[in-house]
């Protein structure tokens, strides 16, 4: 049986997020908001998102494209930046959710970067640019929980990261590992609230 999934998105993005609902044969329980809230007070609609929709959802799948980065300023980002809050949060009420982040093909190359060789360590690492400049802080602090190392392993990032093709290709796979987060150490190491 297909997990309970919430899908946060730009609505720049619609097309993407309608294509996972209806182009893709994956097995998951949508629990996404499809009709706009009618209203213009922005904590009632967060409070109806997380209420009706979050509440037990156990993935939300982040839809990451041009409009999505921290340093375009609140206005643009507010509705996924608290949809990401409501996700991570793990109290009365709301489990938290796994995140799983979507890479559009219109910010791939921004985001997988070419690799480079660490001064710190001497090993050769693939540089992806999760930032104010291509995320949300809620995604871009969980991907990269600090560890005071130099790099970060899978098992030391709670937020997964997929190319929309790679998600496409085999989308149980990746909602999984993103489901599967909820019960590893580093769902321990969460902050709700970006830096």
């Amino acid at each position: 049986m297909g997990h309970k999934c919430f899908i946060s998105f730009k609505t720049e993005d619609i097309a993407y997020k309608n294509y996972i609902q209806s182009g893709l044969d994956v097995d998951m329980i949508d629990k996404s908001l499809n009709n706009t809230i009618d209203s213009e007070d922005e904590d009632y609609i967060l409070q109806k998102i997380r209420e009706d929709y979050l509440s037990d959802s156990t993935v939300t799948i982040h839809i990451i494209g041009v409009y999505s980065a921290e340093n375009l300023g609140h206005e643009e980002r507010k509705f996924i930046k608290r949809e990401l809050q409501a996700s991570l949060y793990n109290g009365e009420g709301n489990t938290r959710s796994g995140i799983l982040g979507l890479v559009l093909p219109s910010v791939e190359s921004q985001i997988y970067k070419e690799s480079f060789n660490c001064p710190q360590c001497g090993s050769s690492h693939n540089h992806v640019a999760i930032n104010g400049s291509t995320v949300v802080s809620e995604f871009s602090y969980n991907y990269y929980i600090p560890n005071d190392k130099c790099c970060h392993t899978e098992d030391e990032r709670y937020c997964v990261l997929v190319k929309w093709g790679d998600f496409c290709a085999n989308p149980e796979k990746y909602i999984d590992d993103a489901f599967n987060k909820r019960s590893e150490p580093i769902a321990n190491k969460v902050k709700v609230y970006g830096t």
